[in-house]
């Protein structure tokens, strides 16, 4: 069953810039992914991939493994959701799980958190999140590997690097795996499949957000996951 819940809403024109009386004028987006601001939040579990300000929030819950967040990412409302990032739209809080290895057997789910963790550190998790689930294995094959991991950073330039190629070979942020993991148990999704299936609101021709709820508001926070 897909759940998104809206948290709150926010007003649709642009603030007025103080004193002038005028709105404030649009920030120019974002060339390409590997632009974007990306970092741990303050929790220590939660990436933030986006510009801090941007008035919508997603916070997607999701296993690398997962078939279902490979669709989301790749032909779902993953790519409109970059494009919100790209324009300073949205930002993205992601909580990424690794609850598929106890249940199919192997470490693949840990070991590719562990090394989106190491891509952060470098300035590259975004770039590098997209290319492991356009390169995701069957489910039930335990198929990110070391070696595969290294080989599909390659992919990302400039992410290949001596403390980078450690990191992923010894299981440096094995405390921030563990530690993720537990914040998507404690928030009730343990025994479900990670789906951040739900996209963001849909833009208007005009680029800005539509929410049918109220033409004249759109959300400022959706979480997004699956149960079954």
């Amino acid at each position: 069953m897909l759940g998104a819940a809206l948290v709150s809403c926010g007003s649709r024109h642009p603030a007025a810039a103080p004193d002038s009386g005028q709105p404030t004028a649009a920030k120019t987006g974002y060339p390409q992914l590997g632009d974007v601001p990306e970092q741990v939040e303050p929790d220590g579990t939660t990436i933030l991939v986006g510009d801090p300000q941007a008035q919508v929030t997603v916070h997607l819950y999701e296993d690398p493994r997962c078939p279902y967040c490979r669709k989301f990412e790749t032909t779902g409302g993953g790519p409109v959701l970059t494009k919100w990032v790209l324009r300073h739209k949205a930002k993205v809080e992601y909580t990424m799980a690794s609850f598929l290895d106890p249940r199919l057997g192997g470490n693949g789910s840990k070991k590719a958190v562990n090394a989106l963790r190491a891509a952060l550190a470098t300035g590259k998790f975004a770039e590098y999140h997209t290319v492991l689930y356009q390169n995701q294995p069957s489910e039930e094959v335990d198929g990110f590997t070391t070696a595969r991991l290294l080989q599909l950073a390659s992919k990302v330039k400039g992410l290949r690097n001596p403390s980078f190629d450690t990191a992923v070979k010894s299981m440096k942020y094995q405390a921030f795996v563990d530690s993720t993991e537990k914040v998507f148990a404690a928030a009730g999704h343990y025994n479900g499949h990670a789906d951040p299936a739900h996209p963001p609101p849909k833009s208007t021709g005009t680029g800005s957000p539509s929410n049918t709820a109220d033409s004249s508001t759109r959300p400022t926070s959706l979480t997004s996951t699956c149960q079954r």
